[in-house]
């Protein structure tokens, strides 16, 4: 074979050699293909992937500060309810530093006179209220009389026994006092009318004079009852007063030798209570006719028959602010909104509450004013003292300023 043969053989060899690798490669760069494929797809996952935990971690973020918020409100609320159950309950005596007074309430700063006018105040507040723990803590105090000194007296004598009083001369005594009392006595107060007839010449001669005569029947609260006017101020004493219900007086005069039923007792309360209703309406006339009254609302245990327990009513009272005359109104245990227009609905001036809602109705209502209370006010500050102790105490002490306002027109006014 020639050297040209030979060559073209070779040749020919490597060209299919060159095609072998022509055919790898192409399915070399098929496989890169696929695979690139692959992995922009995986890319793509990732990136959604991606997207998705940053969202989720967005949602957990928020929520996670939603949480917090909840946890913080239910600590603060924790904080309160344990303050409320085992701390001091006293407004008098808080911790005021000339430091906490900065920035001010209003965010407004005070002239320098000014705020070192205040500074000192405070700061003189502050040792006043540790003065008063102090001298509170080692106080004794003294023991206060028991009895009044204008309690009757009734003396015992007692002599040695077997004492020959020939033989003896008395020195003195040796005095022991005890505090005694005399139970109720239930008696019966019973009148006994006389009567008289004229004589029968009499009756011939002057026969317009009367025949008979008798002393009228004393004025009775409840004509031809068996109650006395003791008796029945007794029950209201008792049930007003001490607030005994029906059934421990009933019990107490059973003990005493007298049977009444409830009924009785129930019918003579109400006997007197419309005696005593022309008293109670000139009460709430006078004072609803002021221009300034104070309304509240107090629990008071009220017994529920069908219940058997006693459940938690209502009862409310009305105060002329200037003189302090008082009248209660009760509607059945009831807080609402209609007995709320029962009481000041029809009402001109100015009214002063706790903030409880009912009153909201009335606020902007024509001849109506509504004043809050700054007692309550006060204690919403206090309670702020853990969360905002620079603007809570600064507040405090405003309020404390218009307390010494308060208490010194207090003074001119009574020592007019």
């Amino acid at each position: 074979m020639s050297s040209k043969d030979q060559e073209i053989l070779r040749l020919q060899a490597e060209l299919a050699k060159l095609q072998a690798d022509k055919i790898k490669l192409e399915e070399e760069g098929c496989r890169l293909k696929s695979e690139k494929a692959k992995l922009e797809e995986e890319s793509c996952r990732l990136r959604s992937e991606k997207t998705r935990l940053e969202e989720e971690g967005r949602k957990l973020k928020l929520e996670k500060d939603k949480m917090q918020g909840v946890i913080d409100s239910l600590q603060n609320q924790m904080a309160w309810l344990r303050k409320k159950l085992f701390g001091s309950m006293s407004e008098k005596r808080l911790p005021m530093s000339p430091s906490v007074l900065e920035p001010t309430l209003f965010d407004m700063p005070l002239p320098e006179e000014e705020q070192a006018a205040l500074d000192a105040e405070v700061k003189k507040m502050e040792e006043q209220n540790a003065k008063t723990i102090e001298v509170k803590s080692h106080k004794r105090e003294v023991r206060k009389p028991v009895m009044r000194k204008d309690l009757p007296v009734e003396e015992t004598h007692i002599y040695p026994e077997g004492i020959n009083l020939e033989e003896y001369t008395e020195i003195g005594v040796e005095t022991t006092d005890r505090i005694a009392i005399r139970p109720a006595v239930m008696y019966i107060d019973r009148t006994v009318r006389h009567k008289f007839v004229l004589k029968s010449s009499l009756q011939i001669k002057e026969p317009e004079k009367q025949t008979f005569i008798i002393a009228p029947m004393p004025e009775m609260i409840i004509p031809k009852g068996m109650a006395s006017e003791s008796l029945l101020a007794d029950i209201l004493i008792d049930k007003y007063v001490y607030h005994l219900p029906f059934y421990r007086v009933m019990q107490k005069y059973k003990e005493l030798g007298v049977l009444l039923s409830d009924s009785t007792i129930g019918d003579w309360f109400a006997a007197v209570c419309s005696k005593l209703r022309p008293l109670y309406d000139k009460l709430r006339e006078r004072i609803m006719s002021s221009d300034y009254i104070q309304v509240d609302e107090s629990t008071l245990p009220v017994i529920d028959n069908e219940k058997h327990r006693a459940v938690k009513g209502y009862i409310w009272a009305v105060r002329e602010a200037v003189s302090g005359d008082v009248y209660f109104h009760y509607d059945m245990g009831s807080r609402s909104g209609q007995t709320a227009r029962k009481l000041i609905g029809g009402y001109r001036g100015t009214i002063q509450s706790d903030g409880y809602e009912v009153y909201e109705a009335y606020e902007g209502a024509p001849g109506k004013r509504l004043l809050g209370c700054w007692a309550h006010a006060r204690r919403k500050f206090v309670e702020a003292l853990d969360e905002d102790r620079k603007h809570a105490s600064e507040a405090l002490v405003y309020i404390g300023k218009l307390y010494g306002i308060e208490k010194e027109m207090k003074e001119a006014f009574f020592h007019v």
